[in-house]
C-alpha cells in the first residue's frame, strides 16, 4: 500500500468494541468488495469495504471476516480469510498478502485462504445461533449493482435458512461515528495532503486555465504524497459552474473576473478529507465577491462554534439558518419583513443556499452515522456554507473538516488559507 503502516492495535480495538453489541452465540461476518467491471475485460481500482477494512486494516479483494466471540475453541473466535497467491498471480497482478502478513496488519492470530471460508464456516455454524450480517444501509445510498455483501447475505439465507439473522450495520454506523485517536491521525494526514494540492492551485490559477488543468494539479499533489487519489470526485466549477452543486465535467475556461469552487480532498490510508474554498481566477475579488463571500465565512465560522458535544444536526441546521438568513438580507437578497412571514417549512434562504451546512466525515466522505445522534467527543464533521446567485452568475462555498471535542471544535484544516486577504495575498506574490 501506499500509505505508511497502521498499527493493529487500531483493528484490535476496533473489534473489541463491536463484540460488546453481539448477542450470545453470535457470528458477525464482513466481505470485502468486489473488484469492480467496466467493459471487455477492465476494471474499476479496488476499493476495499470501509467496514472490513475498519475491522482488520485488510486493504485486498477476496477478503472475509468472522468473529465468533462466544467459540469454545479460543483460535476461531477471530478469523480472517485472505487470498491464496501462486505464481500466475504473482506474475500477472503482483504480491498478495501471506498469512503472517495478514496477521501483522491485523492482529488476528487465525488466517485461512478464501477458498476455505464454505467448508469452516459449514463446520462452525452448529455452535452459533445469531449471524450478523452487512449490508450498506446509508439513507444517501442507490445501489443497482447486486454487491457481494447482498450475494452473500441470499447464499447464507439459502443454505442456513434456521438461524436467526441480525444487522450489523446499524451497529457500525454506532462505532464509526466516533472516531479514535489513530483514526483522527489519519485524516490529519489527508487533511494536510489537501493544503498541499490547494496551495499548488493557488500558485497554479490565472485567466486562460481550463477547470481539468486545475484538476490535473490537485492529482498530481495528492498522488505524490502517498494518496490514492481523489476522496470523491473533484468538483472545479469557474463562473456560473458554481452554481451548480455537483458538477463535475470540469471542462469550462477560467476566465478572468470570475470566480472558481473548488471541491476536493484527498484520501489517506481510506480515510477521507473534504475541503471547498472559492477563490478569484485572476488573483483579486471584486466589491460584490468580496461580500458573498465574507458572508459565506461569516456562517461558516459561526457554524463551527456549534460543533460541540451535546448538540444535534437538527439544532445546529435551525441556528446556521437563522445565521445565513441575516447575512442573505445585508446582501440585499432577503427582505426582513418577508422572512419574518415566510413558511418556516420552506425558509426563504433555501433559494440561495439549498444544502446542509454538515456531514459525518471518516472512511465515507458521507460517513456513516445517525442523524438524530446527538454530537460527542471524537466525531469528526464538515462545515461547508454556501451562497448560490444564478442570477449574478456567484457561487462561494467554503468547508473545513471540523474534530467535536469537550474543550471545543477543533479545525483539521485550520493550516489551508481561508481569509479573502490572504488567499489575494498568495495569489498576487507568484
Amino acid at each position: 500500500m501506499r500509505y505508511a503502516p497502521i498499527a493493529q492495535e487500531l483493528f484490535v480495538q476496533n473489534r473489541r468494541n463491536l463484540i460488546k453489541h453481539l448477542k450470545p452465540r453470535s457470528v458477525a461476518i464482513f466481505n470485502s468488495n468486489d473488484v469492480m467491471p467496466t467493459n471487455a475485460d477492465g476494471t474499476m481500482p479496488f476499493r476495499q469495504n470501509n467496514d472490513l477494512f475498519y475491522l482488520s486494516g485488510i486493504d485486498q479483494e477476496e477478503s472475509i471476516l468472522l468473529l465468533f466471540p462466544d467459540s469454545r475453541d479460543p483460535r476461531l473466535k477471530e478469523v480472517l480469510f485472505v487470498r491464496e497467491t501462486n505464481d500466475h498471480i504473482l506474475t500477472w497482478e503482483g504480491y498478495k498478502l501471506t498469512k503472517q502478513q495478514a496477521q501483522d496488519v491485523s492482529g488476528i492470530k487465525t488466517v485461512l485462504w478464501t477458498h476455505e471460508f464454505n467448508s469452516f464456516l459449514h463446520a462452525l455454524l452448529p455452535e452459533a445461533e445469531y449471524i450478523y450480517l452487512n449490508s450498506n444501509e446509508h439513507p444517501r445510498a442507490v445501489v443497482e449493482v447486486e454487491t457481494r455483501d447482498a450475494r452473500f447475505m441470499k447464499w447464507m439465507m439459502v443454505n442456513y435458512p434456521v438461524h436467526k439473522y441480525e444487522r450489523v450495520a446499524l451497529i457500525m454506523h454506532l462505532l464509526r461515528a466516533v472516531k479514535s485517536e489513530a483514526e483522527v491521525a489519519l485524516i490529519k494526514q489527508a487533511c494536510h495532503i489537501t493544503e498541499k494540492a490547494f496551495r499548488r492551485v493557488l500558485g497554479f490559477m490565472r485567466p486562460g486555465v481550463m477547470e481539468y488543468d486545475v484538476e490535473a494539479e490537485i492529482y498530481h499533489e495528492f498522488i505524490r504524497n502517498r494518496s490514492k487519489g481523489p476522496a470523491y470526485q473533484p468538483i472545479i466549477a469557474s463562473g456560473a459552474n458554481a452554481c451548480i452543486l455537483h458538477y463535475v465535467d470540469n471542462e469550462r475556461e477560467c476566465k478572468a473576473g470570475d470566480l472558481v469552487l473548488m471541491d476536493f480532498g484527498a484520501e489517506y490510508a481510506n480515510y477521507a478529507s473534504d475541503l471547498t474554498r472559492t477563490i478569484p481566477v485572476n488573483g483579486k475579488f471584486t466589491k460584490r465577491q468580496r461580500e458573498v463571500y465574507n458572508a459565506v465565512l461569516r456562517v461558516m465560522k459561526a457554524a463551527t462554534q456549534m460543533l460541540v458535544p451535546g448538540n444535534t444536526l437538527g439544532q445546529y441546521h435551525k441556528f446556521v439558518g437563522t445565521v445565513m438568513e441575516n447575512e442573505l438580507i445585508q446582501l440585499g437578497l432577503l427582505n426582513e419583513n418577508d422572512v419574518r412571514h415566510q413558511d418556516p417549512q420552506n425558509p426563504l434562504y433555501k433559494k440561495y443556499f439549498m444544502h446542509g451546512t454538515s456531514h459525518h466525515l471518516g472512511l465515507d466522505v458521507h460517513d456513516v452515522g445517525d442523524k438524530h445522534r446527538t454530537f460527542e467527543e471524537g466525531m469528526v464533521f464538515t462545515c461547508e456554507p454556501g451562497i448560490y446567485i444564478r442570477e449574478e452568475g456567484i457561487g462561494v462555498r467554503l468547508e473545513n473538516d471540523i474534530l467535536v471535542t469537550i474543550n471545543g471544535p477543533v479545525d483539521l484544516m485550520a493550516n489551508i488559507p481561508l481569509e479573502a486577504d490572504e488567499i489575494e495575498q498568495i495569489m498576487q506574490k507568484v
